[in-house]
């Protein structure tokens, strides 16, 4: 049976676990491959909301086995909170799985990057001061904690002692902060063990039985396509591998597993966080689109940057990933305009760019060369199939679906997971 990649092909907050739930008792195993709890997803069930950081989207359907893979960085009091958090609501949190080479988040991670934040001033990356970057940092300086060290306190110890060598000389010396003790770090780890024990698995172990077993595994991205580390717009990115190829080396599935890749895009465009951003919007446009969507991030309650769908953004994305099929959410959104703009290629430095420019001094010099589609006014909530929609929200699905570079498989046109118009199975 397949595995399915789902990623974002922007930058965050396309509503990857709309999708994700979309695909409900049909997935058998559910893998957060990449980031921390520095994103998080939105999942609308009836009339409840569910906001998820750490935790997989898959953990909200029974019988779906949710996984949090190794290329993960994990907070442990983050985890736990959000798991008492879904145990209070009823929502059955046994079936997760962890595994033992995720790296954690030490409480110096998270002070290191706070303090570096405000040691860059006004450039600064807006990272949210969760401990990410420097976590990952750790782990390719290989000074990093891994979910096994629990299990050996000596191990432990001395991977504490030894990060904190030189964190502890940068904290004193050139951040003029008090000096991290390595045996409240450790101690405040091991608190953690009884707990985390029953979750711990060579996960990687378990998803290539399961795929062989003939089960369906969906491996879910955090950010997004333009904030991967190596292919987004660096260095305004996340920490992590974001695209397809993070899925596998995050997970320990084989590429040739990968049968499905699965883009969401949002029917127009956000961003959080510094960096360019070409089709930005700075007037009543950008505030309508902020307040109808509700564009406040999950994790930060930041509000998002908006503005207009970016076609070259689409394309890009969707050459990185291999991208079979597009999920379009908050079409919806969109309702009420008379016109909408959709940017369809750039002009940098007086020439017309039909792609991504190579280099970030081009990016961000990039402005937006806009195509306008018309608009409707009827409420699309409803819609479940193509022709249900207003003939003018057809045809921009359709020319949307032209420039993006793949087809468009399922529409969103409300925050519920009934709210959507399929076009093309997803599995």
């Amino acid at each position: 049976m397949p595995a399915v990649v789902i990623v974002g092909a922007q930058w965050g907050d396309e509503g990857k676990g709309k999708a994700t739930d979309l695909l409900g008792s049909r997935v058998d195993y559910v893998v957060k491959f990449n980031g921390g709890n520095n994103a998080g997803h939105t999942v609308v069930i009836g009339d409840e909301k569910y906001a998820l950081h750490l935790l997989p989207s898959g953990i909200l359907t029974p019988g779906c086995v949710p996984v949090i893979g190794n290329g993960v960085v994990i907070d442990l009091d983050v985890l736990f909170q959000e798991i008492d958090g879904l145990n209070e609501r009823g929502i059955d949190t046994s079936r997760l799985l962890v595994s033992a080479n995720a790296h954690l988040i030490a409480d110096y991670n998270r002070t290191l990057d706070k303090v570096n934040e405000r040691f860059l001033g006004s450039r600064k990356i807006g990272t949210t001061g969760r401990g990410i970057g420097p976590t990952y940092a750790d782990k390719m300086n290989r000074l990093g904690i891994r979910v096994q060290d629990l299990f050996d306190e000596k191990i432990l110890q001395a991977k504490v002692e030894g990060a904190l060598d030189l964190k502890n000389q940068i904290l004193t010396k050139v951040y003029n902060r008090r000096a991290v003790d390595a045996d409240e770090i450790v101690e405040s780890l091991l608190g953690h063990v009884d707990r985390l024990r029953p979750y711990v698995a060579d996960t990687a172990l378990v998803l290539h039985e399961a795929l062989r077993d003939d089960k369906t595994v969906l491996l879910e991205a955090g950010q997004a396509t333009l904030l991967d580390v190596d292919h987004g717009t660096y260095p305004f990115v996340t920490s992590s591998s974001a695209t397809t190829g993070g899925a596998c080396t995050g997970s320990g599935i084989a590429p040739t597993d990968i049968t499905r890749v699965i883009g969401i895009v949002k029917a127009y465009a956000t961003r959080v966080g510094e960096g360019p951003f070409p089709t930005e919007l700075f007037d009543a446009d950008g505030d309508r689109l902020r307040e109808n969507g509700g564009e406040f991030g999950t994790t930060t309650g930041r509000p998002r940057r908006c503005g207009w769908y970016d076609a070259p953004v689409a394309r890009y994305a969707a050459r990185i990933n291999g991208v079979t099929d597009f999920v379009m959410t908050k079409l919806d959104v969109l309702t009420g305009w008379e016109q909408i703009p959709v940017c369809v290629a750039y002009e940098v430095d007086g020439e017309r760019v039909d792609e991504m420019p190579m280099t970030q001094t081009g990016f961000h010099h990039a402005k937006p060369i806009y195509e306008f589609f018309p608009g409707w006014t009827e409420d699309i909530s409803g819609a479940r199939e193509l022709s249900d929609l207003p003939a003018n929200a057809q045809s921009y699905v359709r020319e949307i679906e032209a420039m993006s570079g793949s087809r468009i498989s399922a529409v969103g046109v409300g925050p519920d997971r009934e709210e959507t118009v399929v076009l093309h199975d997803l599995l």
